[in-house]
């Protein structure tokens, strides 16, 4: 039964707004826990594709003169005009010459400003 008084109105205003209060809070944290569902399941995915990425991409240690010219930002004749000064070792297999890549990160180090 409804009190007629200004006091009694509120207190059962106030008994009401508690229940939808803790109807509100329950369907906020199901949502709350949906949304947090979704993300894991995707960074999940996400992590997943780049670990898949990461085994299946085995970084060479040895470069040809054309991949270390793109590895270092320079031109092909820049890395052998390089090479020709013996400011970048290199590694000879027959004719075919090659750089270590720990070699260009060196370089790289050392012509830093």
């Amino acid at each position: 039964m409804t009190n007629r008084t200004p006091f009694g109105r509120i207190a059962d205003s106030a008994a009401a707004g508690s229940d939808s209060r803790s109807t509100t809070d329950t369907t906020l944290q199901k949502l709350v826990d949906a949304i947090a569902g979704e993300v894991a399941a995707r960074v999940k995915t996400e992590i997943s594709v780049h670990l898949r990425h990461a085994i299946n991409s085995v970084q060479p240690v040895l470069l040809n003169v054309k991949e270390a010219a793109v590895y270092i930002g320079r031109s092909e004749q820049a890395v052998q005009h390089l090479i020709f000064q013996k400011d970048l070792p290199v590694v000879r297999m027959g004719r075919r010459v090659h750089l270590d890549r720990r070699d260009l990160d060196t370089w790289i180090e050392k012509n830093k400003y």
